[in-house]
């Protein structure tokens, strides 16, 4: 019997309709486009008004089942990853599922920040590998607009809202997820959370009022680490499977600073050509970063590219996957 391996076998995205630019928040904040080009790359970020991180995932879930002529109840298993949930609970996957039908899947939130759709890749193919599931969605979406203080110009900058979704299914063809590295480092929490809105400090009129509810960066500190962990663990996964630059086709990076995609790039030898960016267009949308990636480069892919996703998080968490693109667009 041949090994199961787990495929993506199909990408969907979803961007909110309105978009703010740098030259929008120039009018917000004491910056100006060159300088926010010029440290991160980022040119605009798409931003989701009076609607819930649900919606942008039950957008990217039924365009991705209309093109690939699914019934929504053939999926066993939904996982999401996010920061930004719709509700403490339920979990926003159990949400997704309710509003497009998947009736039969059981379904769960997965929270590793900007590395969840790592954590959730992972944790789906698991299930398809055991043999357990046939067809299995990770989503990657995150509302950040809603945890982001506009009036905090280190911060503001950086994020956008957005996200994606893939379709995981059995493949005894050598395509799929390879191999997979996965860390956290609970420490790193100093230089990267959200303060209050948790059991440590549950919300009331003194958080909201000292604006404890935004996301809170160490930007020098946070940087630091992405830059080394990213480039460490892609380099790692180069390593233990006999990958070098020349037979990797694409990295898929996190987009969360253009000096930390560069720096992770020139660690492992590749070209700006084999690298996957679109931060430009949408800012940092956490764990949205890389579905959207392989979404906009989708019609690039062909079967049996080697590809390289690498994450690093709050949390600290990082990790990267090696797979093998199974099919061609």
């Amino acid at each position: 019997m041949k090994k199961i391996t787990a495929a993506i076998t199909g990408i969907q995205g979803y961007v909110p309709d309105k978009i703010l630019t740098n030259k929008d928040l120039e009018k917000m904040v004491d910056t100006t486009d060159e300088w926010i080009v010029s440290r991160t790359g980022i040119k605009q970020r798409h931003i989701l008004e009076n609607r819930p991180t649900s919606d942008m995932g039950v957008e990217a879930v039924n365009r991705l089942l209309a093109k690939k002529g699914i019934s929504p109840e053939e999926i066993d298993l939904v996982i999401c990853a996010t920061v930004t949930p719709d509700h403490p609970f339920p979990a926003t996957a159990n949400i997704i599922s309710d509003k497009t039908g998947m009736t039969n899947a059981w379904s769960f939130d997965l929270n590793a920040a900007c590395s969840g759709f790592i954590y959730g890749v992972v944790t789906g193919a698991q299930f398809i590998e055991t043999g357990k599931y046939k067809k299995v969605i990770v989503i990657g979406v995150d509302k950040m607009s809603s945890i982001i203080d506009y009036e905090d110009r280190t911060t503001c900058i950086i994020f956008g809202d957005g996200g994606g979704a893939i379709l995981l299914e059995p493949n005894e063809e050598g395509y799929g997820v390879l191999d997979s590295i996965l860390h956290s480092d609970g420490s790193g929490k100093q230089h990267l959370h959200q303060p209050a809105g948790g059991s440590a400090l549950p919300a009331s009129a003194e958080t909201v009022a000292q604006k404890l509810h935004f996301v809170y960066q160490e930007g020098k500190s946070v940087f630091k680490a992405a830059v080394k962990n990213m480039a460490d663990v892609s380099v790692q996964i180069m390593k233990n499977n006999n990958l070098s630059a020349e037979n990797i086709d694409w990295l898929v990076p996190h987009q969360a600073n253009l000096r930390i995609i560069d720096a992770t790039a020139e660690r492992m030898g590749l070209s700006k050509e084999k690298v996957m960016i679109n931060i430009h267009k949408y800012g940092n949308t956490t764990a949205g970063t890389l579905p959207l990636c392989l979404w906009d480069f989708e019609s690039q892919l062909k079967k049996g590219d080697n590809i390289v996703l690498s994450a690093f998080g709050g949390g600290f968490t990082w990790g990267a996957i090696y797979l093998k693109w199974a099919y061609n667009s």
